[in-house]
């Protein structure tokens, strides 16, 4: 009798492993279980069917090849058989046996395995406030509040909109009811910034300000306390107010679903989440788990990992399939790669930035580098902003993240150091990291090679300095303190804040430093400002030269400082 295997779970992962294993191994049977009648879609594209940009839901069903993934598909160009709106109810180890029930008719079955796959994927979080089963409260779970909220957009239901959560589901169902469908949307946070624990609070401001540029409204370090309505919402209640909405996107995170696996004895998680080695195997090895209900390692610190994407578990369910065929493939490990639309600008990143590396234990700093992502006199470039975090003693580099309307140029950065995560890369290893070069496409010393060599000179003592947020302190305590702002650009630049800030704003041309040191206080902190960064770490180097102890540069300068939103 041929091999059969079982899969739980039909969205991303189980069809993933199924398909990979029959492939290799076609004189086996393979069972596919989901208890939805619509599976195998990208659920990360549901943003995009609401916002437009992907016309029809069945979009996200289709192949390459404009197939739709459904139950024929499944058994007739893949070979796998498909039992959909079926539920697995419990797992029998001993026996190998699934016990399952059909959501339609309410018959039961049992399914023998030899082996087993559980990609029972997440649920969405739910807060259980008052008013959260209120029509028009969605979780953008599946593909049915997909449909939901986009029969209701285009019916012209919705003229305001409240998202809970900051995190990339919810960023990106604000872009798309305020982009596309003019929906007045405001993003409530418990946290005091978008993307929390994924970026610097800086990178984070630039994103919320272009957002907010566009229209949409953040009420930060606020919690929703209930949702109020007749039937169907009408306003949510939050620690600090009222908001009027027609419709309410709870965007608060995932739970894994390891309910099955717990029951059946696996181990587990105890903060949840089915704990898998790197084969993909359970503690059964005879059960394999992926994607968004297991836990895997992180590629920075070692430390167990939940990531729920897409990516891990199409990437994951390869591995299974090999596996489960009798191969010896792994998924070592993962740095946390992402990156997040928000209208014309993007925020990616991979590992630590540098909150999350002081909380797992590094003696960590960060730089921040603004650049062209072409070469300088190419009439077509874009400034990209990068943050890398690196270790003191070790110089490991732990993370990057960046900023950029770029998203394409910032997306190869990010990924050409995501892909050296799991090797604790050294600064020298960016610092020195061939980069495909063509004055269409980067410079010739790389963002990448700068940022690195900027993260060098800082662990040298040389390019030491803040941050955006820093000289915002600074700037508002200009008039009780002991600073002496200084534009090293040329006058004509510096004019205006001269013309604008006589008693605060000083000017001296990098260039004319060594003539005209004199002028400036040894007995202030000399705080250099220029376009980007760069003439003011020139400054800084020569000012140190000159022995002025206390000179900090303004890490990304006007740039960075404008992108943040300093007043001034």
């Amino acid at each position: 009798m041929s091999e059969h295997v079982v899969v739980i779970g039909a969205v991303a992962l189980g069809p993933k492993a199924a398909c990979r294993f029959k492939r290799l191994r076609q004189d086996a049977k393979v069972t596919l279980i989901d208890r939805d009648d619509v599976f195998s879609y990208g659920g990360c594209g549901i943003p995009y069917f609401v916002s437009g940009d992907v016309s029809e839901a069945s979009a996200l069903r289709a192949t390459a090849f404009h197939m739709v993934r459904d139950e024929p598909f499944f058994r007739d160009i893949k070979g796998v058989d498909v039992l959909s709106s079926t539920e697995a109810t419990k797992i029998d180890r001993d026996k190998k046996q699934v016990h399952i029930t059909n959501l339609k008719t309410g018959d039961k079955s049992v399914l023998d395995y030899d082996q087993l796959v559980i990609g029972t994927g997440a649920t969405p979080r739910k807060l259980n406030l008052p008013g959260e089963n209120l029509e028009n409260v969605y979780y953008v779970g599946n593909m049915h509040d997909a449909e939901m909220i986009k029969q209701g957009i285009t019916q012209g239901k919705f003229g305001k909109a409240v998202v809970v959560g900051a995190g990339f589901i919810g960023l990106e169902m604000a872009d798309a009811f305020s982009d596309m469908w003019g929906i007045e949307t405001t993003v409530v946070e418990i946290f005091d910034q978008i993307l929390p624990r994924m970026v610097s609070p800086v990178l984070a401001k630039m994103g919320q300000n272009h957002m907010q540029e566009q229209g949409v409204e953040f009420k930060l370090g606020q919690t929703v306390t209930r949702i109020e309505g007749d039937g169907k919402v009408e306003r949510v209640v939050t620690s600090d107010g009222t908001i009027e909405a027609d419709i309410v996107i709870i965007s608060a995170g995932v739970l894994p679903n390891d309910k099955l696996a717990r029951e059946c004895g696996l181990d587990c998680s105890e903060r949840g989440g089915i704990l898998v080695d790197e084969t993909m195997r359970t503690s059964d090895p005879d059960i394999f788990s992926g994607g968004d209900c297991v836990i895997i390692k992180n590629a920075v610190d070692d430390s167990p990992f939940y990531l729920p994407m897409g990516s891990m578990a199409n990437r994951q369910g390869r591995v299974i399939g090999g596996n489960l065929a009798g191969r010896n493939e792994a998924f070592p490990a993962a740095a946390g790669s992402f990156v997040v639309k928000l209208f014309e600008k993007s925020i990616a990143g991979t590992g630590l930035s540098l909150a999350s590396a002081k909380q797992a234990g590094f003696d960590a700093v960060s730089v921040m580098l603004i650049m062209a992502d072409r070469a300088h006199f190419y009439p077509v470039k874009d400034m990209m902003i990068l943050e890398m975090t690196v270790d003191k003693s070790t110089r490991r580099v732990l993370g990057l993240q960046g900023y950029a309307s770029s998203g394409d140029a910032m997306v190869g950065r990010i990924n050409a150091v995501a892909g050296m995560m799991k090797f604790k890369p050294t600064i020298e290893d960016v610092s020195n990291l061939e980069v495909a070069y063509s004055p269409p496409f980067a410079s010739a010393m790389d963002v990448l090679n700068a940022i690195a060599n900027m993260a060098d000179n800082a662990l040298a003592g040389m390019n030491y300095g803040h941050g955006p947020d820093v000289f915002a302190k600074y700037w508002a305590e200009r008039e009780c303190s002991d600073y002496c702002f200084l534009d090293v650009r040329e006058h004509a630049d510096a004019e205006p804040f001269l013309e604008k800030y006589p008693e605060y704003w000083h000017n001296i041309p990098q260039g004319e430093i060594p003539a005209r040191f004199k002028e400036l206080p040894k007995d202030k902190k000399i705080v250099l400002v220029c376009n980007t960064g760069g003439r003011s770490y020139e400054a800084q180097v020569m000012l140190h030269g000159l022995g002025f102890d206390e000179v900090l540069n303004t890490q990304g300068g006007m740039a960075v400082i404008k992108a943040w939103g300093v007043d001034i």
